[in-house]
């Protein structure tokens, strides 16, 4: 343990925490050239996985050659559309055979996107993943290591990165049109969690649960239940955890709504601020359960100064949890939104939309010219990556520091104390008890080594 404590410290001193447009130098373990058709591999094909398949496929770009999936439906599903495709119900053996494969579409749930990216990695595989990266920051912290030495082409599956209206706010900010930025707020209306029924009527929450269910039902026929589980702690199938997202809100499985919402609304500071780790964490919200994730909660993140950037403040609210400028009026109510607070002004924004405040000060102002390029989207980004190098905007060197950081606000909520994080040794300083929310063993047939 020692030993890979010493290897995980030194490689995410090595990796850093890029910038969200990283050239890397690629090594391709198959060249692929121009007029070649990408071969590649899908893990998970339902849902999210079914909409990536579709969307990759669709670029005419690839070529399916293999297909794997828990649940035999999605699976039959996907063959039928992509015949000459293997297909497998575990990942594990996919891997068996992987001389034909160039790239690997990550589409699992997030308790497996590790154990799915580390072999393609280690086998010199271009991988997209979903978001969030991996389900905890010991996972991220290797994934985001293994890629580094992989230099292949990767991408975290936060499609709203690629579209213009983040772009054109990174720029105003890293331009300075509203100054120093030394705080900013980020805050979804979604308020999925543990709660009574009452509330997740009210909250539109997709199903009710506060704890364990005693009662043990039969997965349903299609689908792989102990598969399912994978390295997770196993336990009775029951219909509170699937299909998805019902599995989100157990942290057994998921992070809630901190890791899955977060991976998008975080990405616009983490980016626009060129942030890194965080000094400290402290999150609020009800007593924490062993179990279920919380329908509301906020946490806030301390930063120190980042080259000629100065010290800021990132605070996260969901659900019931608003910032108080927001309860004010002092802004527009909009129901998620991030605000950035300078010392000329602020900007709020959204994923489509952005404004200037207070909008008198700014109804002369004359925009930065681009300076990021528009993307083609995130899978289109990938997969020019994959062919020549070019950089994609959520590489893993982005990626896994913000997996980490949105981790750390869970952390922090479970642990129910302000902690003063060391990024490099991957512990809460003031706070051993918090060791066991950064990661965990798996189960046995699972390994990440």
């Amino acid at each position: 343990m020692a030993h890979q404590k010493k290897i995980l410290r030194r490689d995410f001193m090595a990796a850093g925490v890029a910038g969200s447009l990283v050239l890397s130098n690629l090594r391709q373990a198959r060249a692929v050239s121009a007029n070649d058709r990408i071969n590649v591999a899908f893990i998970g094909v339902g849902g999210r996985g079914g909409a990536n398949l579709q969307t990759i496929f669709g670029t005419g770009e690839v070529n399916v050659v293999a297909l794997c999936d828990v649940n035999s439906r999605n699976l039959g599903r996907a063959a039928e559309q992509h015949s000459k495709a293997r297909t497998y119900t575990d990942f594990r053996q996919l891997y068996d055979t992987t001389e034909d494969i160039d790239a690997v579409v990550v589409s699992t749930t997030e308790h497996t996107h590790a154990f799915a990216t580390l072999p393609a990695l280690k086998l010199g595989k271009h991988v997209y993943c979903e978001k969030p990266l991996t389900h905890n920051i010991r996972e991220a912290r290797i994934i985001t290591a293994a890629a580094a030495k992989a230099g292949v082409a990767t991408q975290m599956g936060t499609q709203i990165h690629g579209m213009p209206n983040y772009r054109r706010v990174v720029e105003l900010i890293q331009s300075g049109a509203i100054g120093n930025v030394t705080e900013a707020h980020v805050w979804v209306s979604r308020a999925w969690g543990r709660q009574s029924p009452e509330d997740a009527k009210t909250n539109r929450d997709i199903v009710s649960v506060t704890e364990r269910p005693q009662e043990t039902m039969t997965p349903p026929s299609d689908l792989d239940w102990d598969l399912w589980i994978g390295p997770a702690p196993y336990r009775p199938y029951n219909e509170v955890y699937f299909p998805g997202p019902k599995w989100y809100r157990w942290w057994d499985f998921g992070n809630g709504t901190m890791s899955d919402l977060g991976s998008h609304w975080i990405d616009l500071p983490f980016w626009a601020l060129k942030l890194d780790a965080p000094k400290t964490i402290e999150a609020f919200g009800p007593e924490p359960h062993p179990e279920i994730a919380p329908a509301s909660m906020s946490a806030v993140y301390e930063y120190g100064a980042r080259g000629s950037l100065p010290a800021c403040e990132i605070s996260w609210y969901q659900g019931s949890h608003k910032p108080q400028i927001w309860q004010d009026g002092g802004i527009p109510q909009w129901g998620n939104g991030v605000l950035f607070v300078g010392d000329k002004g602020m900007l709020l924004s959204d994923y489509g939309k952005h404004i200037l405040l207070p909008e008198e000060n700014f109804k002369d102002f004359k925009r930065p010219e681009q300076f990021i390029g528009n993307s083609p989207g995130q899978h289109q980004e990938w997969l020019a990556a994959c062919r020549d190098g070019s950089p994609t905007g959520s590489p893993f060197s982005y990626a896994g520091p913000l997996t980490e950081a949105n981790h750390l606000g869970n952390v922090a909520f479970r642990a129910g104390k302000k902690l003063e994080w060391d990024a490099a040794s991957m512990k809460a300083t003031n706070c051993p008890e918090a060791d066991q929310y950064i990661g965990r063993e798996p189960r046995q047939g699972w390994s990440l080594s």
